[in-house]
């Protein structure tokens, strides 16, 4: 399938610099604005950072300039995210702190050989790796059963997961549990909007809570197997029969640069036992065609 083929090539393009959207905006105004966000009072954060609530009420008021350290103190004490830290330093006149690279950076060989490493072992199970707005920037072969029946529109790069998923003319149609596994999209993605803010995401969301139900989709799944008591599982009609999955995500820990530091892969492992057998069924049978090709 040729978007296997494209996705296994890393995305070159350059994101969006970290401070652009934030250019105009005071320290002050980020700073409370990610306070808010994490639901923290002026006493709980001041007493956390252990500063005076006086300190940070003049700095959210724009009666004290915050040193760089202290920018970086209060950003740690919040968690924020590293682009969002680069657009709090801007803001308070100081220069960003956290490159970010492109992928195709040589500094970040190794962090590429990694993934692609993580998502080549996880064969046959399908795995791909995504950026901060659920882009496709690699993907192991296993996905392709996945993909049958999405439309060749919704596959050309750049792809995005999450609108694959739950477009009428992308794989909606092919999942069995949609309405369960819509809920569960909605809702992680609406925690990945709460942490980090992004309007990008904001947008996306709306975009997916617009889309119909598939024909033939049932409003509830009684399915009551294992899978469904320790997550909600990714029931998908392929070529290769009715596959059942349930995911985990790893992220780069410590990061130091902004594109590593949005980069996650995304694993999907079988929920039962004819799933394991089908994918590693199709697996050695996609091996023994390429072994079968004659050579040139």
């Amino acid at each position: 399938m040729a978007i296997i083929g494209a996705m296994n090539t890393f995305s070159l393009a350059q994101s969006t610099p970290s401070h652009a959207s934030s250019a105009s905006r005071t320290v002050g105004d980020l700073l409370r604005e990610w306070r808010q966000r994490r639901r923290m009072s002026q006493l709980l954060l001041a007493t956390e950072a252990d500063i005076s609530t006086r300190h940070l009420s003049f700095v959210e008021s724009g009666r004290a300039v915050p040193s760089r350290e202290m920018v970086m103190h209060l950003a740690e004490r919040l968690d924020v995210p590293l682009r969002a830290r680069n657009a709090l330093l801007v803001a308070a006149g100081y220069a960003p702190l956290f490159r970010e690279r492109p992928l195709s950076d040589p500094q970040l060989a190794a962090a590429r050989e990694a993934v692609e490493l993580v998502l080549k072992g996880h064969e046959p199970y399908p795995a791909l790796a995504i950026d901060r707005h659920w882009t496709i920037v690699a993907a192991n072969t296993a996905l392709a059963p996945l993909l049958a029946g999405a439309s060749a529109e919704l596959l050309k790069p750049p792809v995005n997961a999450l609108r694959l998923s739950l477009h009428p003319k992308g794989i909606a149609g092919a999942i069995v549990n949609w309405h369960a596994w819509r809920a569960h999209v909605l809702a992680r993605l609406q925690r990945q909007i709460d942490v980090s803010g992004d309007q990008t995401l904001s947008a996306l969301r709306d975009e997916l809570t617009g889309y119909p139900a598939p024909p033939g989709a049932h409003e509830a799944d009684h399915d009551d197997n294992a899978a469904n008591q320790i997550a909600v599982p990714l029931r998908l009609r392929t070529p290769i029969g009715v596959l059942s999955f349930f995911s985990t995500a790893t992220v780069f820990g410590t990061p130091v640069d902004v594109t590593l530091s949005e980069l996650a892969i995304e694993a999907f492992f079988p929920a039962d036992q004819e799933t394991a057998t089908a994918l590693r069924e199709f697996a050695d049978s996609q091996r023994a065609g390429t072994a079968s090709q004659p050579t040139t």
